[in-house]
């Protein structure tokens, strides 16, 4: 893919119109996620890695407290904190399920499932009758498309994580 300079590009009416889209995704999503911490009753910081547990149980990958902590921008042991107060309300489990018994998964509890599925039910349906009445051809579109965007902004992350700061600092 060739180099784009995001500042100097002249951008065409429809690209703009899909960053100010994305954007808008982004932000409503976050809403939603903030909607599951007052739902949950939990820090908005603890809503947040419980649906990280629960969407990396769904997708068949359970998650480390390692992976948690990277996938919601936390140090371990911010991520530790929150685990503990989690496991405390009954929300999750911390379980050494693979052959190498050092090795941790989390999974949200069947109360914290449920409650999730809950919220889901009421919230979801607009997203869910969205992305059902979408055409085949238009879902494949949209998944290569977001696909490509999420390699996209890895990348620029990963740069960005491997850039010594510019103060000095570590």
């Amino acid at each position: 893919m060739p180099e784009v300079d995001p500042l100097s590009t002249d951008w065409s009416d429809d690209e703009v119109a899909v960053m100010h889209h994305l954007h808008d995704w982004a932000a409503a999503f976050d809403e939603l996620n903030r909607g599951l911490s007052s739902w949950m009753r939990l820090p908005v910081s603890d809503a947040n890695a419980l649906g990280e547990i629960v969407w990396a149980e769904q997708s068949g990958t359970p998650i480390s407290p390692a992976g948690l902590a990277r996938r919601i921008g936390m140090t371990t042991g911010a991520t530790s904190v929150l685990l503990d107060r989690l496991e405390a309300a009954g929300h999750v489990v911390r379980l050494r399920e693979s052959t190498d018994r050092r090795r941790v998964t989390l999974r949200p509890t069947d109360a914290a499932r449920a409650e999730n599925e809950r919220f889901l039910a009421f919230a979801g349906a607009e997203i869910a009758s969205t992305v059902r009445s979408a055409a085949p051809d238009e879902l494949r579109a949209a998944s290569a498309f977001l696909a490509r965007m999420t390699a996209a902004a890895a990348s620029a992350n990963a740069r960005l994580a491997a850039r010594p700061r510019s103060d000095g600092g570590a």
